[in-house]
């Protein structure tokens, strides 16, 4: 079974953190994935930067820009990942863009990300219908679960369609808002929380995007299997270094 469908049996609200590969420096990407795990955090996104990240805010867009100028690039990911299996076991997903896949090669870079323990691929600009069409068998044969994303503004009908072509959890993309000093989600959001959680997927839902602290991860898993902080660990990185990591994901679970 792969590891993402193990993690997703469990009976917890899980926590996956994304980060930028070669950021804050270019060889800091194992030691966050292992001391990540070690703090007790339960899926990574490992972010394959690119230079027009159109899906990301202005925290990731600087981290994948200062990541390309300290020369991170896909084979340098591969290579700096290649014994990762050695000292960590919790699922592993490569999130990016489509350009740098195409450019390596689709097949050639589902074999690697599968010798190397890689469980699963997030592509935001990969479409379904294509994705099915032309990709669908190579990652099945690799072993790699496609993650699929959704927002407030995808049709039932089209959300429906992803859960049928989904084999792991469909990420639920959102947006926090601020309610005087306290940062939360909004009315509009927690309808959206509701609204799919009564469409009762087949494959369960992790939310991602304004998640930044206890009460938003709180708010985010009361209706989905778990949440995914990635600009507010960024954010983390960007101050401390790797320095603290065990405390940040610490605040986030209190």
């Amino acid at each position: 079974m792969n590891r993402i469908n193990q993690k997703l049996s469990e009976d917890k609200k899980l926590l996956s953190i994304y980060f930028t590969a070669g950021y804050p420096a270019l060889d800091d990407t194992v030691d966050i994935i292992q001391s990540l795990q070690e703090a007790g955090v339960d899926m990574i996104e490992i972010g394959l930067p690119f230079s027009d990240p159109l899906a990301d805010g202005p925290t990731i867009q600087e981290s994948s820009t200062a990541a390309l100028r300290n020369g991170m690039h896909t084979e340098l990911l591969f290579e700096q990942l290649k014994d990762i299996r050695k000292s960590v076991d919790i699922p592993l997903i490569v999130m990016g863009y489509f350009n740098p896949m195409l450019q390596y090669g689709v097949e050639a870079f589902c074999k690697k990300c599968h010798e190397i323990g890689i469980d699963g691929i997030i592509m935001p600009d990969l479409p379904l219908d294509v994705y099915q069409k032309e990709y669908e068998a190579i990652y099945k044969k690799y072993g790699l679960i496609n993650v699929f994303l959704i927002t407030p503004q995808t049709s039932e009908e089209r959300i429906r369609a992803i859960d049928g072509a989904s084999e792991g959890f469909i990420y639920m993309v959102s947006s926090a808002s601020t309610t005087g000093a306290k940062l939360g989600f909004g009315d509009e959001q927690k309808a959206y929380f509701d609204r799919i959680a009564s469409l009762k997927l087949r494959n369960p839902q992790i939310v991602g995007f304004g998640i930044s602290n206890s009460d938003t991860f709180q708010a985010a898993t009361e209706n989905s299997k778990g949440a995914i902080i990635g600009s507010a660990f960024i954010k983390h990185l960007t101050q401390n270094g790797k320095k603290d990591i065990e405390g940040f994901v610490r605040r986030i679970r209190s």
